[in-house]
């Protein structure tokens, strides 16, 4: 495996994360029957926007196994407020519709897959070496 495709650069494949507001987010996040990943993002916010490409990468390469999605803080202020959310860029990992793990600030695509496959899909550490060599 490549140093690029290590970091998620290998430009595979991207999909759109599930928009949330308020109106949606107990019945997508809270009440759902996989793992959810929520990104919380905000206009004007340029570390927000270098998150991006990693979130759409990640949609695609769980699609099936997790929901991604994007929480803008105005389309949905009360759930972020709830969610004690401080500061954008924020990746909130739910499992059983309640957070396992916050990331505050901007990160690779390894980190977020290392959480996802840890803690959200629960592969043992030489499960998740396993599966990513796998798809790759």
């Amino acid at each position: 495996m490549g140093l690029l495709k290590w970091l998620g650069f290998d430009g595979a494949c991207e999909k759109e994360p599930l928009s949330l507001n308020d109106r949606n987010f107990a019945e997508e996040v809270r009440k759902s029957k996989v793992p959810v990943v929520v990104d919380v993002w905000s206009h004007g916010c340029a570390p927000c926007a270098a998150l991006v490409p990693t979130i759409k990468r990640l949609a695609c390469k769980y699609e099936g196994k997790i929901k991604v999605a994007e929480l803008n803080t105005g389309a949905g202020p009360k759930s972020v407020s709830k969610l004690g959310v401080r500061g954008t860029p924020t990746v909130l990992f739910f499992k059983n519709g309640a957070v396992v793990e916050r990331v505050v600030g901007v990160r690779g695509q390894h980190y977020f897959e290392e959480i996802i496959e840890t803690d959200l899909l629960n592969y043992p550490a030489n499960e998740a070496e396993e599966a990513e060599e796998a798809v790759g």
